[in-house]
């Protein structure tokens, strides 16, 4: 009997704390706290991207003249929002910087120059061209 009711208390336990945790996964996302977006360095190109949520737009929109480029990267007719695509940078025929975008917006300052951007998502690959005072949008 000693081991029944010991199996028992450990079902009990179990089903308590995994309804514990998936309380705690439900509220974290509902605290509205955002990971921070965090400027990175790639080569010659310092660069933040995010853009997902208001708050991150409300940043970027204030980091923005810091910057000087801007990428945004779109899908669809309605312009709906990307993240996830991977970034290159060339200048003079050479990469200088290489990221995966992780929001639809992306500020980029390197050295003045013109930059050719190259931008894959799904397989599919957009071009343009970058440059200090320029903002462009990727639309898939």
């Amino acid at each position: 009997m000693q081991g029944k009711h010991t199996s028992m208390r450990s079902v009990a336990t179990g089903a308590a704390l995994s309804g514990g945790l998936a309380l705690c996964a439900l509220l974290l996302p509902a605290t509205g706290v955002a990971a921070p977006m965090v400027p990175a360095t790639s080569g010659s190109i310092t660069y933040v991207c995010g853009g997902v949520g208001a708050d991150e737009q409300q940043a970027l929109q204030a980091d923005a003249p810091h910057y000087g480029m801007s990428l945004l990267f779109t899908e669809g007719r309605r312009g709906e929002y990307l993240s996830d695509v991977a970034v290159k940078v060339r200048r003079n025929g050479k990469d200088v910087a290489e990221f995966q975008a992780e929001g639809p917006r992306c500020l980029m300052k390197g050295p003045q120059g013109s930059y050719q951007v190259s931008a894959v998502y799904d397989g599919v690959e957009k071009h343009t061209v970058l440059a200090p005072g320029v903002s462009r949008q990727l639309n898939w």
